[in-house]
């Protein structure tokens, strides 16, 4: 099945000459959630303003839907729905006829009903004849939200939707983010909460100076570079690590009775059991041996930090 979102060797260079997008390329699946990470600058928005027709591209092709952004624009822009970052909405209109209005900008029919289903869904429902300027800021962010999905896109891109939102409420548009998927919309999403990726994409996307460098599933990219940490409680503190087990490379944890034992998951021997066995040979006694894996933030740094060195 063809991709819902292609983009082929965008790029973006401004009149400036600074390179926003560098040859970028990426296929987006119908019915994924795919999480676009990256520091600021990166070429995040960049990336999101050309798929949606803001920003004009200066080489490179587009296509939402089968329909070109730029020859066919009102048939793939009909396709998509933006949130974008900033709270940009009338304060003192409704909340029910800003998501009307938006509707009918696409060309749509009224439809009450559906309306009512977003309003529902977000939460909203009984701030339908509320102002916008009586709204905090996370109602605000969900009418952003309901604009957006108010014309009923196959594709919904979300820039940094929970920006400066609590953390329930930012629990609460995951769950929304959920059962859209569960629908069948397509979801691109920026943001700058590592966990809020892990917690929901299903496939990882980074991007750094406007280059990708990589795009994964997540529970992939985790497995494969993801390490893993073997963390060893000692009966009693220690001083150092022993002499016999320097060739380990092992650290001592924050207190003097942890060690730390950093391996690899992919390798075909871990080393743990010959570790094991020299521990005690070497006179400790063990109380507890957890194992914890890399979370995605660790795996984002360590990315962006090698594409800097590099």
């Amino acid at each position: 099945m063809a991709p819902v979102v292609s983009v082929t060797g965008l790029v973006k260079t401004y009149a400036s000459g600074f390179v926003a997008l560098n040859d970028v390329s990426l296929n987006i699946e119908e019915g994924e959630i795919l999480a676009l990470l990256g520091p600021n600058g990166a070429g995040k928005t960049t990336l999101i303003s050309t798929i949606c027709g803001i920003t004009t591209p200066s080489a490179g092709r587009v296509s939402v839907g089968g329909h070109d952004t730029i020859r066919d624009y009102r048939a793939a822009r009909k396709l998509i729905g933006l949130v974008p970052q900033e709270i940009n909405l009338e304060p003192f209109e409704k909340v029910l006829n800003t998501v009307r209005f938006s509707r009918g900008l696409f060309g749509k029919p009224r439809d009450d009903a559906h309306l009512e289903r977003v309003l529902r869904q977000l939460s909203l429902w009984d701030k339908k004849d509320a102002k916008v300027i009586e709204l905090s800021g996370g109602m605000k962010r969900r009418v952003l939200i309901a604009k957006a999905l108010s014309h009923e896109p196959r594709v919904l891109f979300l820039d940094e939707p929970t920006a400066g939102v609590d953390v329930e409420l930012r629990k609460d548009l995951w769950e929304t983010v959920r059962r859209l998927k569960a629908e069948g919309v397509t979801i691109i999403l920026t943001t700058h909460y590592i966990e809020e990726a892990e917690a929901i994409a299903d496939r990882i996307a980074v991007i750094s100076k406007g280059d990708i460098l990589l795009v994964e599933e997540k529970a992939a990219l985790m497995r494969r570079l993801g390490r893993k940490q073997m963390v060893i409680e000692l009966q009693a503190p220690i001083d150092a690590v022993p002499e016999a087990l320097a060739h380990h490379a092992l650290e001592t944890g924050p207190d003097a009775d942890t060690l730390i034992y950093t391996y690899d998951t992919q390798r075909e021997r871990t080393g743990i059991t010959r570790l094991l066995n020299e521990i005690q040979a070497a006179g400790l006694q063990l109380r507890d041996v957890q194992t914890r894996q890399s979370s995605l933030e660790e795996i984002f740094v360590g990315l962006v930090q090698e594409e800097e060195r590099g």
